[in-house]
């Protein structure tokens, strides 16, 4: 931070405040505390006739890798209207939001995932906003090598395992960051 975005002083320091326990920008003219807190990316596994809706996504991150609608979620609104809302934006599919499914905790990058089961209410899909391709696939033809992001992957591997025993658990796991392989300097 480089303003209070109270006061506007340039001068914010970075410690920790009187009566909290970790460091936080303040601002020693207003004494306003700018508190940072995780983003949280809410979205759902759409399925229409045993088939998942992917989208190809058209922005960075990861442009052109598949994932499930989902996307960060608004001041205002519920974590299932978020979800609802993306699979809108991305797939242009209007989805009925189900029961909580997957949550995920990623510390490393300030965010938390959020899926909800969902059933396309009539089957239809089209290319939105942020998506380069929209499709429904089944699930023997997911492209696994082609997902965006960890929780993709294991959201719809936890959704192909339980449809098996039809039971839908919700599960909370910690993704911690990828392991990237050294520069061949």
């Amino acid at each position: 931070m480089r303003f209070c975005s109270q006061c506007g002083n340039p001068n914010l320091h970075f410690s920790i405040p009187e009566g909290d326990n970790r460091p936080r920008y303040w601002c020693d003219q207003c004494e306003a505390i700018h508190y940072q807190n995780p983003k949280i990316v809410v979205g759902a596994v759409p399925v229409w006739e045993g088939k998942v809706l992917l989208c190809k996504r058209a922005i960075e991150p990861r442009k052109g890798y598949w994932t499930l609608p989902a996307g960060f979620m608004e001041n205002g609104e519920t974590l299932q209207e978020g979800a609802a809302r993306e699979t809108w934006e991305e797939a242009c599919a209007t989805v009925a939001i189900g029961d909580l499914y997957t949550v995920f905790n990623l510390p490393h990058i300030n965010q938390v995932y959020v899926f909800f089961l969902g059933e396309l209410v009539d089957g239809k899909y089209d290319v939105g906003e942020e998506s380069s391709d929209a499709g429904l696939f089944a699930l023997d033809e997911i492209p696994w090598d082609e997902l965006a992001f960890p929780t993709i992957g294991r959201t719809l591997r936890f959704y192909i395992d339980d449809l098996k025993e039809d039971r839908f658990p919700v599960r909370c796991q910690d993704i911690a960051p990828l392991k990237r392989r050294p520069s061949e300097d």
